[in-house]
């Protein structure tokens, strides 16, 4: 099992590490979280930690949800995601989980998020695809293309790449090098870039690839 945490992209900005090398970050607001629920292998087949991020108003949640946070005495959250972490018995109901607590300087995560919604997107920016000329006359210049042969099949193959959506999709990024863990604010500096907005939910979890 992995330890894991969730936490709010914040913005990318830039530090300097102990070298003097300008190093690209991105800042992510990791935690606290709660411990709402215990999820064991007796009760429910497997053993994970339901956690709560982000305090919310209790008038924004509706009757059971606000249940299982009532029934635990624990404080509203926005947020409610399962984690696997090890060690199962170190952790009790209503604890809060710190990045401190998971992650420290020099290790590698993996993270999870919403990318950012691009809207209705032709097949050169969906895909990448090329154009067609752009000779004067052409009138060819930003299309799909030929989509398949007249008699036979006469029909379009399943996963022709079309214009459609683009977006709003979950994107892992992996082994990405955390640089910094600010305990105290609990910030956590990661290199590089993470999918999604500001203010984008992420899931953060050790990396799968060490």
């Amino acid at each position: 099992m992995k330890k894991a945490i969730l936490g709010i992209k914040l913005g990318m900005t830039q530090i300097f590490n102990e070298e003097g090398l300008l190093i690209p970050v991105t800042v992510i607001q990791a935690g606290p979280c709660a411990v709402v629920q215990k999820k064991t292998v007796d009760n429910d087949g497997y053993d994970a930690l339901k956690i709560g991020f982000v305090d919310v108003s209790e008038k924004k949640l509706n009757k059971p949800e606000k249940g299982q946070f009532s029934k635990v005495k624990v404080a509203t959250k926005k947020y409610l995601r399962e984690i696997k972490v090890p060690d199962m018995q170190n952790y009790e109901i209503g604890q809060e989980i710190k990045v401190s607590d998971m992650f420290e300087n020099g290790v590698r995560v993996d993270i999870s998020g919403i990318s950012k919604g691009k809207g209705f997107q032709g097949t050169i920016k969906r895909y990448g695809q090329k154009g067609g000329k752009e000779t004067h006359g052409s009138m060819y210049h930003r299309r799909v293309g030929s989509m398949s042969a007249n008699t036979n099949p006469a029909r379009v193959f399943k996963g022709k790449k079309l214009p459609g959506h683009m977006g709003v999709d979950k994107v892992t990024v992996q082994n990405l090098d955390v640089v910094r863990v600010d305990s105290e604010k609990n910030l956590l500096l990661v290199k590089g870039a993470v999918p999604g907005p500001k203010g984008g939910l992420l899931y953060i979890k050790e990396t799968v690839k060490a």
